[in-house]
């Protein structure tokens, strides 16, 4: 009897454990795969294209987003419902104040209705130009030294804005030679030879009409700006602050030439963000030097 029953629970236990091993286990849940930059990027550059906002790549491979004080309610609904899907590759940041082109205000070159900064002087095959902003070779084809427009300086030669944003000036034919300096507004200037994309943490230099020399540091490379405008590509951004009227100034550093101002957000009281067009692009565009 005792072995008839001790076969009995064996077989019952062999047929449990049976059972039990038939039975799934349980899945732990599975994260899904962290996108790359590149492919948030593409995502960014097709479902949004809101006026205020930008994004950039950063050294850790993360894509930092950015938006100013206007993009509320059902813009930042949509914003952030997008930037939600990417995942943990996205950092969300707001601007200081309102992003925008840079161009009214006093300035030192003047055209149409608008005032903007004078940028690098360039030339080729013995033809002297001035570059500056896209968005202000965009407003007006005569330009002038000064407000009463007595003076005129030269003839817009090209544009390109937006998707980028660079314009060519080539001056009047009586003007032999210009200086290939930037004012460093303290009776001083600065002689440019040589232009360079610069790297991210580089010390920098941005002259402009209505706030003069400026500094700080490279904070962004191929940067997207949604302007209201539309978007610009490739752009540098940088901590140097900027307003009204600083558009199309020079982006320095000692000898060396790095950019075009574009636009910003918030002011030089307070600090700020500006976004530069590399001069090396435009250059390369153009088939200019800068001497």
């Amino acid at each position: 009897m005792r072995s008839s029953t001790l076969r009995r629970s064996a077989a019952a236990l062999a047929v449990a454990a049976l059972t039990l091993t038939a039975l799934p286990a349980k899945a732990d849940p599975v994260k899904p795969p962290r996108l790359s930059a590149a492919a948030i990027t593409s995502a960014l550059n097709e479902d949004v294209a809101i006026p205020g906002t930008t994004w950039m790549t950063r050294p850790d491979g993360t894509v930092e987003v950015s938006y100013d004080s206007t993009v509320t309610g059902s813009k930042l609904t949509s914003l952030t419902g997008v930037t939600k899907k990417l995942g943990e590759g996205v950092v969300l940041t707001k601007l200081p104040g309102k992003l925008t082109t840079r161009i009214s205000g006093g300035s030192a070159i003047y055209g149409g209705n608008v005032k903007c900064s004078a940028g690098f002087n360039v030339s080729r095959r013995g033809v002297y130009y001035l570059l500056t902003a896209g968005h202000c070779g965009a407003e007006a084809a005569t330009w002038y030294n000064n407000s009463a427009k007595t003076s005129r300086l030269g003839q817009r030669h090209h544009f390109s804005f937006p998707g980028n944003d660079y314009s060519l000036i080539v001056y009047r034919t009586d003007i032999s030679r210009p200086g290939g300096s930037v004012n460093l507004y303290n009776g001083r200037s600065q002689d440019i030879s040589r232009a360079v994309n610069p790297n991210l943490g580089k010390y920098v230099y941005r002259a402009g009409g209505t706030t003069g020399l400026q500094h700080g540091t490279v904070t962004g490379l191929n940067v997207t700006v949604n302007y209201p405008e539309g978007r610009v590509t490739g752009m540098i951004r940088s901590s140097v602050c900027s307003e009204p009227g600083d558009s199309g100034g020079p982006l320095f550093y000692r000898q060396y030439a790095y950019g075009l101002l574009s636009g910003g957000s918030g002011d030089c009281s307070s600090g700020g963000v500006s976004y530069f067009q590399p001069v090396v692009e435009a250059l390369t565009r153009y088939g200019v030097a800068v001497y």
